[in-house]
């Protein structure tokens, strides 16, 4: 099982946005287990849950794990082929967003644009290395930091820019034989946070738990 991998196929992203099945997804990625045995963890027949089972692995996103004889029955048992999944901007390929179409790093929907692609692109080279059984070379970097005022933030970014275009220019060779290209996606955004699940001592919202993101920056 994969720790996670990215659904390209349109109709495997369907089948996977039902919330019956992501419910069984959810169920599978936890161990394997056969319809029996689900039908009871999600308040359906059996017959139901066998029909979704099927639609999932029809598009791969599950997978048999074994069999075992229950009196006269033979049970397949089924598990998640990952832990978790994402999908692709190639899912909705004709509509997808395309970071060449409005170049503009202060604007957080460029910023979603570019992360769009760099799931598109990870996902497609995952996939080819899975089937060429080779490893991907990849790298990334996550950190938080804690801005002091907006003047820190935007001297941060000054220097972060001027770092990394430094980098790139004393490595990149336009004329290495034999060379392969490489992007390198440098993001930065207010952290996302989550209110605090309600406790004995902590009466809860009235309104469901949602996540709260930092005061947005100047241009978005």
């Amino acid at each position: 099982m994969w720790d996670v991998t990215v659904i390209e196929d349109p109709s495997a992203a369907a089948v996977s946005l039902d919330p019956m099945r992501a419910r069984l997804l959810a169920e599978l990625a936890a161990g394997p287990a056969s319809a029996a045995m689900l039908a009871g963890r999600v308040g359906l027949p059996r017959q139901k849950v066998n029909y979704h089972l099927k639609a999932l692995e029809r598009h791969g996103l599950v997978e048999l794990a074994g069999e075992r004889r229950k009196g006269n029955v033979t049970e397949r048992l089924m598990r998640a082929t990952a832990a978790s999944y994402v999908i692709s901007p190639l899912a909705l390929a004709a509509v997808q967003p395309d970071p060449d179409r409005f170049r503009d790093q202060l604007s957080a929907r460029w910023l979603l644009a570019v992360a769009a692609r760099l799931v598109r692109d990870v996902g497609t080279l995952i996939t080819g290395a899975a089937r060429a059984r080779k490893r991907l070379a990849t790298y990334a970097l996550d950190g938080e930091v804690r801005f002091a005022s907006a003047a820190d933030r935007a001297a941060f970014v000054e220097e972060l820019t001027h770092g990394v275009s430094a980098l790139i220019a004393k490595y990149h060779d336009e004329h290495a034989e034999g060379g392969r290209e490489h992007r390198v996606v440098v993001a930065l955004h207010p952290t996302v946070r989550t209110r605090i699940p309600a406790t004995p001592e902590t009466p809860a919202p009235t309104s469901a738990p949602t996540a709260t993101p930092d005061p947005a920056p100047e241009h978005a």
